[in-house]
């Protein structure tokens, strides 16, 4: 017998009328979205845990790579990074708040969370970028040996690291830049270390309480991160370039697959962030026209907003596994 289907049921799109799930078929669509974007998040934090576990006595330890605040100069670990997850919860506070208006048929207060919505998503997205340009710019500076280790520096009498430009030697000799006036078939030079390896060595040599911090395993095979004075110029001799800041090849922090991760990971669920953005500001203006008073019902919020929390509860899962545990 073939069902018949009501004109009110039909418009009764909020409560999903007698369709499967009490759900219309834009919220199931955006279920089965959400699903299958999650499977593919999971695969990656498991690529990263077992890269991590796989690699643990190089691995960078986050409290002491992500420790700026913008404005600020100091060591301040994973407080901005507590902030920004912080903006981000909020902002699904807000959604939650500009569903629960839409549920009421309250245009003006639909219209001012998702305003307050997309402001914390832009925060936090601005926030990201600037830790992206943080990250690749460095802080320190470390070396790279031939067997691919990352040598860092620390200062013997307080253990604490310290910066290329602290202890580094200039030799005015050591390179020169070359400049279109100098050559025909001239091609823009890349960028270059501060430093070359020659600068380093002698500026460690120079200065006795500068030692190297890095994972090495003596011939007891116990980890030793802090080297002796002998081992640290003994090491050296392996160095073959200055490394600043990350990249997707190098990282002066520790292992070049903790860069490769952060970017990947963040860079991916940051452009799922600013997609948000976009789809927000789309239905934000939908509101103020009217779009939704005409058909009598908001579930497109409800649609985004469904993603907007599953983007967040993401960025829980990211803020977990990658920066605290």
């Amino acid at each position: 017998m073939e069902a018949t289907v009501t004109t009110e049921s039909k418009e009764k799109v909020w409560g999903g009328g007698n369709e499967p799930l009490r759900a219309s078929y834009g919220k199931m669509m955006m279920w089965f979205f959400i699903v299958s974007d999650a499977l593919t998040f999971s695969g990656f934090l498991v690529s990263y845990g077992f890269s991590r576990f796989k690699f643990i006595e190089i691995w960078p330890i986050a409290d002491e790579v992500f420790t700026h605040v913008p404005f600020f100069h100091g060591n301040y670990p994973m407080y901005y990074v507590a902030f920004m997850t912080f903006i981000l919860i909020m902002s699904s506070v807000t959604m939650v708040l500009a569903v629960d208006a839409g549920h009421k048929m309250k245009k003006t207060k639909v219209t001012w969370y998702m305003f307050a919505t997309i402001i914390g998503g832009l925060i936090f997205v601005g926030s990201q970028a600037w830790e992206w340009a943080t990250f690749i710019k460095g802080d320190y500076g470390a070396v790279e040996t031939k067997g691919g280790n990352i040598l860092q520096f620390v200062n013997a009498d307080t253990g604490k690291r310290i910066a290329l430009e602290e202890f580094a030697t200039t030799i005015p000799s050591e390179r020169d830049r070359l400049e279109r006036k100098d050559a025909f078939w001239f091609q823009s030079e890349g960028s270059l270390p501060s430093y070359t390896i020659n600068e380093v060595v002698e500026g460690v040599k120079s200065h006795p309480n500068v030692l190297v911090k890095t994972a090495f395993f003596d011939e007891t095979g116990h980890k030793k991160e802090v080297l002796s004075r002998e081992e640290s110029l003994e090491v050296l001799k392996d160095a073959k370039l200055v490394v600043e800041g990350a990249n997707l090849t190098r990282n002066e922090y520790g292992h070049p697959l903790f860069a490769d991760f952060f970017f990947f990971i963040t860079g991916f669920h940051g452009f799922h962030v600013f997609s948000g953005i976009v789809i927000n500001i789309i239905i934000f203006f939908n509101v103020i026209i009217g779009t939704y008073e005409r058909r009598g019902h908001y579930e497109m919020v409800e649609k985004v907003g469904l993603y907007w929390h599953f983007v967040d509860l993401v960025w829980v899962f990211v803020f977990t596994f990658f920066y605290l545990v």
